[in-house]
């Protein structure tokens, strides 16, 4: 590139300094304007190239940022980074969600935990890949960790990645903790479909149907499922913004985000990433 504008520099001082043209010497001026235009066409497919790359690592760094704010170990005194809530009450219908249009239009179907409309739900996806995010239900306290999750009331969900697909089942997976444990180990489960919900993806192809854009958008009034800010766990939340309503260029390379109200939280309003909010798939 140094060497292009150089010669492209060398190439504007040898032309006239005014407007006459001197005849004698046509032929050199457009051989010099056309080796000028090739060198300038040069520096901007440089340039365009810089400017994408440096998006795209932008977006990428940006989603580090929000996984490692998610994955970060809890305070001693805790756990699990998690904040006090109360019973649930019972939650009310979602408001119908708004296509985003890139892949699958119509976007998954209402969630379900009959493992045949699951995997139906969820064909273009599988088998999910390893180190997929995913929002996790996990087994009833007191059921040993490797067990498949069973029915419960407890409405915890927490972040979780894919270890990987048991015996090419795309029905049956081993998740693990996104959270370490006291002794710095993360505890994996063995689990179907039914106790998951795979996060959306950045760092794809914007025609993939595990990428942001084939997901519903959440309008406002809606009730989904979310990260909550500085924790590992999810949480019924009603939105309150939307990409969309919140006026954001669904071409910018910015992840988008929904402004949440989450129950049982006095009210207070948060940001949260879209990758981190899905359907509310009750209980």
């Amino acid at each position: 590139m140094p060497d292009t504008i150089g010669r492209v520099n060398r190439l504007i001082s040898g032309l006239p300094s005014d407007e006459t043209l001197p005849g004698e010497n046509m032929t050199t001026l457009k051989e010099t304007h056309k080796r000028l235009t090739a060198a300038l066409t040069d520096i901007k497919t440089h340039s365009e190239r810089d400017v994408k790359s440096i998006d795209e690592a932008l977006e990428h760094l940006s989603i580090l940022i929000g996984l490692r704010r998610a994955s970060e170990s809890a305070p001693p005194d805790t756990k699990r980074s998690k904040r006090p809530r109360v019973s649930s009450p019972a939650g009310r219908a979602n408001t119908p969600s708004t296509p985003r249009g890139s892949v699958g239009p119509q976007g998954p179907p209402p969630f379900s935990r009959e493992p045949k409309a699951r995997r139906e739900a969820l064909s273009a996806q599988l088998p999910l890949q390893s180190g997929r995010m995913v929002a996790f239900h996990p087994p009833p306290a007191g059921k040993p960790n490797g067990t498949e999750n069973g029915d419960t009331e407890d409405t915890t969900w927490i972040l979780a990645k894919v270890v990987r697909c048991i015996n090419q089942d795309k029905n049956r997976y081993e998740v693990q903790d996104i959270e370490p444990q006291d002794d710095g180990h993360s505890a994996c489960y063995k689990t179907t479909l039914r106790a998951l919900l795979p996060l959306p993806e950045l760092d794809v192809s914007p025609n993939s149907p595990t990428h942001l854009n084939a997901y519903h958008e959440f309008p406002p009034g809606s009730t989904v499922l979310a990260l909550y800010p500085d924790t590992s766990c999810f949480y019924r939340a009603e939105v309150l913004g939307s990409p969309s309503s919140t006026g954001r260029n669904p071409g910018a390379k910015i992840i988008p985000t929904y402004k949440l109200r989450f129950e049982d939280d006095d009210d207070q309003e948060h940001t949260v990433s879209a990758q981190f909010v899905v359907e509310w798939p009750g209980h």
